[in-house]
């Protein structure tokens, strides 16, 4: 991804870092190399396939009450022990499969957010039974581009940690049997799997993010 970095008179935006290059970026994912890349090739790109849907669903779950860059960090530890978050073997497991899940450091080892995990596998199954797919149930719910900012700065940032859309996502979901998919926890999968893009403006992400979605085969809200 290239990047057009600003004239070195320019003053950086606030809620931007710029890098070595003098690349800007949203200041959250300025902590390591690893944050970076995140930030630079997933954050706020749409996705579509079902297994990494599927995937940050649960880790937001694990998410809950911790950073983000701490899931990351041990995101292949997590793919490993939830079989690379194929939702049908996930609801295979039994009550030995969360024991050994307990006792495994590789990932957050929370029983309540494990068992969780594989009811909502089980669920899962249930709406691509219904829908077709994880993801045309999940992009109803994309807001329509009248109900989002015109501008993401950074104090309009510091707002979205809710949305009438992820509050109906939530609800949906937890009628459906879903548990640790709260409205904060599901924008931050809107977030992350790019049915919105908070992407500071400003930041040479934004644009690669809208135009992915723009080329995007999803109808939109």
């Amino acid at each position: 991804m290239t990047c057009a970095a600003p004239e070195p008179a320019t003053p950086m935006p606030a809620g931007l870092f710029a890098d070595e290059a003098g690349c800007p970026r949203c200041s959250w994912c300025q902590a390591t190399p690893l944050y970076r890349h995140y930030h630079d090739h997933e954050w706020g790109f749409p996705v579509v396939d079902d297994r990494r849907l599927f995937e940050k669903l649960c880790l937001e779950g694990f998410q809950a009450g911790l950073s983000w860059l701490t899931i990351l960090n041990r995101r292949e530890g997590f793919r490993a022990a939830f079989a690379r978050f194929d939702a049908e073997a996930i609801a295979a497991f039994d009550a030995q499969d969360v024991e050994r899940l307990v006792q495994d450091t590789a990932i957050v080892r929370h029983r309540g957010k494990i068992e969780s995990t594989i009811r909502n596998a089980r669920r899962a199954l249930e709406l691509r039974r219904e829908f077709g797919s994880l993801a045309h149930y999940v992009w109803r719910f994309e807001p329509a581009a009248a109900d989002r900012p015109q501008r993401i700065t950074r104090e309009v940032a510091r707002t979205l940690v809710t949305s009438p859309a992820s509050v109906a996502l939530s609800k949906d979901l937890k009628q459906r049997g879903w548990s640790f998919v709260g409205p904060t926890t599901m924008y931050a999968f809107m977030q992350a799997m790019g049915l919105v893009n908070d992407h500071l403006e400003g930041c040479h992400v934004r644009a690669a993010a809208l135009d992915a979605r723009q080329a995007l085969d999803m109808p939109r809200a």
